[in-house]
C-alpha cells in the first residue's frame, strides 16, 4: 500500500503550540485582559503603561531593563563560545512561539509516582537559585544560568534596582490562592469525590452526612485555620503536642515585648550552659534541601 511520511516531532510540537497560543489569546481577549491590534494582527496588553507590574513583567520576559535610566535597553549578558551546530541538545522535543514554550522531553507513566513527584517539585521550584546569584565588583547583580542559551549566554547582569523590580513581580497578590485545581479536581466538579483519596467533593455522601450532623454555625464552619493548624498541615510540625510526653500543649501567654523576650532567652541560655539537658529548641526548622536538588543540580 502507499506509504505516508510522518511529520517530524518538532513540527508536531510547533503546530500544537500554535493552536495552544491562539486559544489562550482568544480566551484572554474574551475576558477583556487583552485587546487585538487590528493593524498588526497580534494581541497587546490593554493599558500596559498604566500597570507598572505588567510593564515590568513584559520587560522581564523580553530580557530588557524594566526601570531606571537604561529602561528599554537589552539586559547585559555574558556569553561564551556557543556549541557547534548539529550537536544533540534535546531541541527536537522543545519549541517556542510568540512567548509560549512547549516542552515534551519528559514522560512519566501513571504508576511512576516518584517520577511524577520529582517533576511536580521541579515545576514548583523557586524562581531564583541563591547559589547562582552573586554581586560583581561594581555592585551589579550577576545571575548564572543553569543551562547556557543557544547563543552561548551563561550569565545575566542586572542593575540592583532593576533586579529588585523583577523580584517584586514575583510577589503574589494578597488574598489570592497560589494553588488552583481545574477539571475533575476543581471544587465544584461532580466527579471530584470519586478520585480524591479522602472522597471529599461536591455531592459526596461524606460531605452530605457531615453537613447534616454538623452543629456549628456557618461562621464557625468556614473560619480559617489557625496558624498552628496550618503549620501542622503544611510542614507536619505539631506545636500543640509536647515532644516529651505527647500531651497537649497549653498556650500560657503571647510575649511580644522585645525586652521581655530578650530576658527570657538570656535566662534559658544560662540554664542551658549549666544543665545540658535544658537545651533550647532551634530557632527555625531545618531546611529541606532535598526539595531543591533538582533546581540546583
Amino acid at each position: 500500500g502507499p506509504t505516508r511520511t510522518l511529520p517530524e516531532p518538532v513540527e508536531q510540537l510547533h503546530d500544537l503550540l500554535q493552536r495552544i497560543s491562539q486559544r489562550v489569546a482568544c480566551f484572554l481577549e474574551r475576558r477583556g485582559i487583552l485587546e487585538r491590534d487590528e493593524d498588526n494582527s497580534y494581541l497587546t496588553l490593554d493599558d500596559l503603561e498604566q500597570d507598572s507590574l505588567q510593564d515590568i513583567h513584559s520587560h522581564s520576559v523580553t530580557y530588557r531593563v524594566a526601570v531606571g535610566p537604561q529602561k528599554g535597553r537589552n539586559v547585559f549578558c555574558l556569553q561564551a563560545i556557543p556549541p557547534k551546530a548539529g550537536l544533540p541538545s534535546g531541541s527536537d522535543r522543545v519549541t517556542k512561539l510568540a512567548g509560549f514554550s512547549l516542552h515534551a522531553g519528559v514522560a512519566a507513566r501513571a504508576d511512576q509516582r516518584d517520577k511524577v513527584e520529582r517533576l511536580c517539585r521541579y515545576i514548583a521550584r523557586l524562581a531564583i537559585s541563591e547559589q547562582r546569584l552573586s554581586l560583581t565588583p561594581t555592585g551589579k547583580v550577576r545571575y548564572e544560568l543553569k543551562t547556557p542559551f543557544r547563543n552561548g549566554t551563561t550569565h545575566v547582569i542586572f542593575e540592583p534596582l532593576d533586579f529588585i523590580s523583577r523580584l517584586a513581580v514575583l510577589v503574589p497578590k494578597p488574598r489570592v490562592n497560589l494553588t488552583r485545581f481545574h477539571g475533575v479536581f476543581a471544587p465544584n466538579s461532580k466527579h471530584r469525590a470519586l478520585i480524591t483519596p479522602s472522597g471529599r467533593g461536591r455531592g459526596s455522601k461524606s460531605t452530605q452526612t457531615a453537613a447534616d450532623t454538623d452543629e456549628r454555625t456557618p461562621a464557625e464552619r468556614y473560619a480559617a485555620m489557625t496558624w498552628a493548624e496550618r503549620l501542622k498541615r503544611v510542614f507536619q510540625i505539631d506545636i500543640e503536642t509536647c515532644e516529651k510526653c505527647n500531651g497537649p500543649v497549653r498556650i500560657v501567654a503571647c510575649v511580644e515585648d522585645p525586652a521581655v523576650i530578650r530576658q527570657i532567652l538570656e535566662h534559658l541560655r544560662k540554664k542551658e550552659s549549666i544543665d545540658p539537658q535544658a537545651q533550647l529548641p532551634p530557632g527555625r526548622a531545618p531546611p529541606q534541601i532535598e526539595l531543591f536538588d533538582e533546581a540546583n543540580n
